[in-house]
């Protein structure tokens, strides 16, 4: 079945605003999920497609990184996850004709909504310098550009190799070890943008950056704290765990500006009372926090657990613990004695009162879980708040014990595998070292550039060729504009990719579009059908196999698309059988197994029915891998963020009915809005201060330390119970509001949570919107 294109344009956009919801899932869940699926792949394909997904024998959902239970339920997967299902398993195709009808130019002007509806990509593509249009081209060509672009550089450096979270184990082993091979670290992904802070943050402190609990600690925690995440949209399986963990006795905290559906009430639509009744309350407690005051209130929390300790010696602290395992707490202890209150107040915007039933509830708890995402990791101080979340839990020694431990909750589904494979720019000597063991070459040993600095580079001529297996970095980075006049000054850009996106309508002079199979397809290599393999949140790693005929019959594998590349581009340079392991991905789990820790034995391992889970020391038995063998109390200044009057701090979201980038409809059922994304969320206080008017239309400028005026015009105004002083964007839309220098210190992850904004009124769209 091939069904054409739907007409979306701009112009059919008429927003209509609602009421935010209070729960999330429940019977508005299944409304949206099969009609969705089933639409979009038809009613066998779907009903194949859903089945299998997140099962043991079945394929990895692509749309988070959520754990899977022990267990499995028949329907193993959520509203969202069927949504990208469908999306990338469904039977439309871009048409041949598609190429001589649309420029790249007109391309660009398009929505990333658009551009998503229009199809599977079925065949490689060539965008010649001098022309604005794509033509088909064979794969043997389109290797052919590569190899000539890539061999024409004057150095290895001048390329830049960039990676999606969504890429295999094994595709993601074979394109570092390409990229390496050809004599580069410039290895940017997606961590770069997410979560390089959490990586930082936990390696300089506990000596892994990986969570250090597992699914089932959920349900043994007596205290979940939730910071800075939305799970109803962004993994809404998390839902049933803490469902679950409140059904076993444990409280749930959300701290966060945003009050979100998924964290007030769950109606589980695979429960009858899910469906019909009350569904769960989840969260005991909201602490509604100013943008950036995260770090703020966990130093309160923690000075108040020393103050308890001062007020009843030997029963608060965890000092067996903390003897026997860590360093710093005296300094840290000292350093606590001086945090001013008011200053506290002021970057929370919290009462005292909340702050002390939070530390409170902490105190009491005896396993207790921390777990955040994207709204602590994209700050200037972001390193330093997640250490500060490691302080807190280790007051009391809340790692490496059933029900405790940080969890930084991942959104790409594999995005933390692919980091254990070496998508890395500063992978460390010892990976090296081993792929020098492995495969006889020498991989080189200067830092390569991630992804800002990449942007950087490519914008000022040091980077003249982009590859990007997956993706879509023009829109997922900050500084939109920026980010797309750096794309354009490259010699070649090439995207390896299911559907379009607006990296492929913002190209270097030269441009390649490669379609690949997706996660849901029978991938079949000379040796018959092949696996790969993910690594979810909790270190968990198991097999995926798809089970749909592919879309495209020209498509090729990721794995077999980085093969063949480096085949054509080094030839006989190292003594690599790129063949062999495009032709079987037991050989590419050979080589893992023995450059990997943690993989050894992979291929019999991963066999098993339930995989197995990568060693973790602070998790295991309380050993730390850091240099001294102890977790680290560290030492932060408080610092917080001045926004001058009349300004407020924005941050960047999702709407509901999307993933990342890719943008399902125009709807977010559960703040509101449908049929348009063009909104600011603000406080009617502040709406009220400013002079502005609910359903009024403005102009939004950034304001920064470089003077640029960066703006995104005709905004419709929300009056929305936010944190006062903040307001609310959607990603990627807002994205040009976001300075590329503007980045967390020590992580270079762009700020998007803390931009400081000045609201200019606008006149209405002209179609109303």
């Amino acid at each position: 079945m091939k069904r054409k294109a739907p007409e979306v344009h701009d112009s059919d956009v008429r927003l209509a605003l609602g009421r935010p919801e209070r729960s999330a899932a429940g019977l508005p869940s299944l409304a949206e999920t099969i009609p969705r699926a089933f639409g979009e792949m038809g009613a066998g394909r779907g009903w194949k497609a859903l089945r299998a997904v997140n099962q043991k024998d079945g394929y990895d959902c692509m749309g988070c990184a959520w754990p899977d239970p022990a267990e499995r339920k028949a329907a193993e997967f959520c509203e969202n996850g069927a949504k990208a299902i469908g999306w990338e398993a469904g039977m439309l195709t871009v048409p041949t004709a598609f190429w001589a009808e649309h420029d790249a130019g007109s391309l660009a002007s398009r929505t990333e909504y658009w551009l998503g509806q229009q199809g599977r990509l079925t065949e490689p593509v060539y965008k010649p310098e001098g022309s604005d249009h794509y033509r088909p081209v064979t794969w043997d060509e389109a290797f052919g550009i590569i190899a000539r672009e890539l061999n024409g550089l004057e150095s290895p450096d001048e390329a830049a190799f960039y990676t999606s979270g969504r890429t295999s184990n094994e595709a993601a082993f074979v394109y570092q070890l390409f990229a390496r091979a050809y004599g580069s670290n410039n290895l940017p992904d997606c961590s770069n943008m997410c979560h390089e802070s959490s990586g930082l943050a936990m390696t300089e402190t506990i000596g892994i950056g990986k969570s250090a609990v597992s699914y089932a600690d959920f349900a043994k925690a007596e205290l979940i704290i939730v910071m800075g995440q939305n799970p109803g949209t962004c993994h809404p399986r998390m839902l049933t765990a803490l469902e679950e963990a409140k059904q076993a006795g444990a409280a749930i905290v959300a701290v966060n500006p945003l009050p979100e559906a998924g964290l007030i009430n769950f109606r589980n639509p695979q429960r009858v009372r899910g469906l019909i009744g009350r569904g769960t309350d989840l969260a005991d407690q909201f602490l509604q926090i100013r943008l950036a005051g995260d770090m703020a209130l966990l130093q309160a929390v923690s000075k108040r657990v020393l103050d308890a300790e001062d007020a009843a010696p030997g029963t608060v602290l965890d000092h067996r613990f903390i003897r026997q395992h860590c360093r710093g707490f005296e300094a840290f202890r000292e350093h606590l004695a001086k945090l001013d209150d008011e200053e506290v107040l002021a970057a929370t915007g919290l009462g005292a009162g909340e702050i002390d039933e939070l530390a409170q509830r902490y105190i009491h708890a005896n396993r207790v879980i921390i777990t955040w995402a994207m709204g602590l990791t994209q700050h200037r101080k972001a390193v330093d708040t997640i250490k500060e979340i490691i302080n807190l839990l280790l007051l009391r020694g809340n790692i490496g014990k059933p029900g405790a431990g940080p969890s930084p909750i991942r959104g790409h589904s594999n995005v933390q595998g692919d980091r254990t494979m070496g998508i890395w720019e500063k992978m460390p000597a010892w990976f090296l070292e081993a792929i020098r063991g492995e495969f006889g070459f020498d991989p080189p040993a200067r830092d390569g550039l991630d992804a800002v600095d990449s942007i950087r580079a490519m914008g000022d001529g040091r980077v003249k060729v982009l590859v990007a297996l997956g993706g879509n970095l023009v829109h997922a980075i900050s500084d939109t504009e920026a980010a797309e006049e750096a794309v354009r000054r490259t010699r070649l850009s090439v995207q390896i990719s299911t559907k379009l996106n607006r990296s492929h309508a913002v190209t270097g002079a030269q441009a390649l579009i490669l379609p690949t199979l997706g996660r849901t397809e029978i991938d079949r290599q000379a040796t018959g059908e092949q696996f790969v393999t993910v690594e979810d949140t909790v270190c968990a790693v198991h097999r995926s196999q798809g089970n749909l005929a592919p879309v495209p019959a020209d498509a090729l594998s990721e794995v077999a698309i980085v093969c063949r590349m480096a085949r054509s581009v080094l030839g006989r340079k190292v003594s690599v059988d790129w063949e062999g392991l495009a032709a079987d991905y037991d050989r590419i789990r050979e080589h893992i197994s023995r450059v990997v820790p943690g993989f050894e034995n992979f291929n019999a391992r991963i066999r098993a029915k339930d995989g197995f889970v990568l060693p973790h020391g602070p998790r295991d038995s309380r050993t730390f891998p850091t240099p001294d063998g102890k977790a680290h109390f560290t030492v932060s200044r408080l610092e917080t963020i001045t926004v001058p009057p009349g300004r407020l701090l924005l941050q960047t979201v999702r709407s509901h009915d999307q993933f990342n980038t890719t943008t399902y409809s125009m709807n977010d059922r559960y703040r509101g809005v449908r049929k348009g994304r063009m909104v600011l969320f603000v406080h009617p206080d502040d709406l009220a201060e400013l002079g502005l008017d609910d359903g009024g239309y403005v102009d939004v400028h950034s304001e920064a330390a470089d003077g640029r005026d960066r703006v995104l015009r005709q905004l419709r105004l929300v009056a929305y119970p936010s944190a006062k002083g903040c307001a609310t964007a959607y990603y990627p839309e807002a994205n040009v509001l976001v300075p590329l220098d503007s980045t967390a210190e020590g992580s270079n992850t762009p700020a998007s949570k803390s931009v400081v904004i000045r609201l200019e009124p606008a006149a209405a769209p002209a179609f109303g919107a």
